[in-house]
């Protein structure tokens, strides 16, 4: 009977108890809502889809637009990506 004192706890035998019980159930808690969250944001990335580029080709999948303005779009894409930093986009 090592944790035993007489008849009584020891007060930090029952501290010590507590608090790893805490620890414990906090830790079960947190893992649940860390793979809760991570499997949410997960979906959510994949509903919107990524980069432009990505948007894009899902967009000409879809149907929702035509060949012809899926490479216009594509042009005016790669043009931004090759313009300088802080340079105007002549709007």
């Amino acid at each position: 009977m090592m944790f035993w004192y007489g008849s009584h706890w020891v007060f930090w035998q029952a501290a010590l108890m507590w608090i790893g019980m805490i620890a414990f159930w906090g830790l079960v808690v947190w893992a649940i809502w860390a793979l809760i969250n991570d499997l949410s944001k997960k979906a959510r990335d994949e509903r919107r889809g990524g980069d432009a580029l990505g948007i894009l080709d899902q967009r000409l999948a879809r149907g929702e637009i035509d060949p012809n303005e899926y490479r216009r779009l594509r042009e005016l894409l790669a043009q931004n990506d090759r313009a300088p930093v802080g340079a105007e986009s002549g709007r």
